[in-house]
């Protein structure tokens, strides 16, 4: 039997979201289902969660078939192995990503799909212009991607927004690292690709627990800038010919 066409596939992962899973997941596949003007999947990825997220998102898979996938990790192992897991399932010629938590809006998704064909990028990030966090998660933020781009040389405005469209081909082939997420948008551009930024709507948490701190995300963070900045030292981008076959 032959997969289904899919032209986009949506990844969300989830871990430990049991309180609020079934109303972002309910509200993603309500919007897609209203909005997409192409067909699309939804890869949930539970990340070895330990509470009932899974349950959950079986039950809301139940309530929209043919919409959802979702697929296991059989321990925990974090956010970046969710969504290469994802990455590795779509069958969509375009890859979205979006965080499980419900702070990102579902309605932004067509946004950063369109913008891959309208601003002919291989990578669309959302950005959050409008952040619904604390104080100090937005200081640290703002912190965290000015020290980014003076070391690699960027301008990504919003690295830790999980909005983001990627053309397949560029996520496909990534080898998975704990904390690859923050710096999709540098991979994309490693290979060549064309990154643009549109700004995405952001809101408080309606249930669970953050699963990030300023400090927890530092600690994390530093050693893996300056390995991004030796690596794209190193990394070439070039054409190919073929002169017979």
């Amino acid at each position: 039997m032959s997969e289904p066409c899919v032209e986009v596939s949506v990844i969300v992962p989830l871990y430990n979201e049991a309180a609020c899973a079934g109303a972002v997941l309910t509200e993603l596949a309500e919007v897609l289902r209203r909005e997409m003007t192409v067909p699309f999947e939804m890869i949930v990825v539970d990340d070895g969660s330990s509470d009932k997220t899974l349950e959950v998102a079986k039950a809301c898979a139940a309530s929209f078939p043919g919409v959802f996938r979702i697929l296991r990790h059989t321990k925990n192992v974090g956010q970046s192995f969710a969504f290469h897991t994802g990455f590795r399932a779509a069958r969509g010629a375009v890859v979205v990503t979006i965080d499980g938590d419900g702070q990102n809006v579902p309605d932004d998704i067509p946004r950063v799909v369109a913008a891959l064909k309208e601003k002919t990028c291989d990578c669309c990030c959302g950005f959050r212009a409008k952040r619904q966090d604390t104080f100090w998660k937005r200081i640290g933020s703002r912190l965290a991607n000015g020290t980014r781009n003076r070391v690699l040389g960027e301008a990504i405005i919003d690295t830790g927004c999980s909005v983001k469209a990627f053309k397949r081909a560029f996520v496909l082939g990534l080898q998975p690292w704990h904390g690859m997420h923050r710096f999709f948008a540098s991979l994309v551009m490693m290979q060549g690709g064309r990154v643009e930024q549109v700004e995405v709507r952001h809101r408080a948490r309606a249930g669970g627990v953050s699963k990030y701190t300023n400090w927890s995300r530092l600690k994390k963070t530093v050693f893996d800038l300056y390995a991004v900045k030796w690596l794209k030292s190193r990394s070439k981008t070039y054409g190919v010919e073929t002169i017979n076959n």
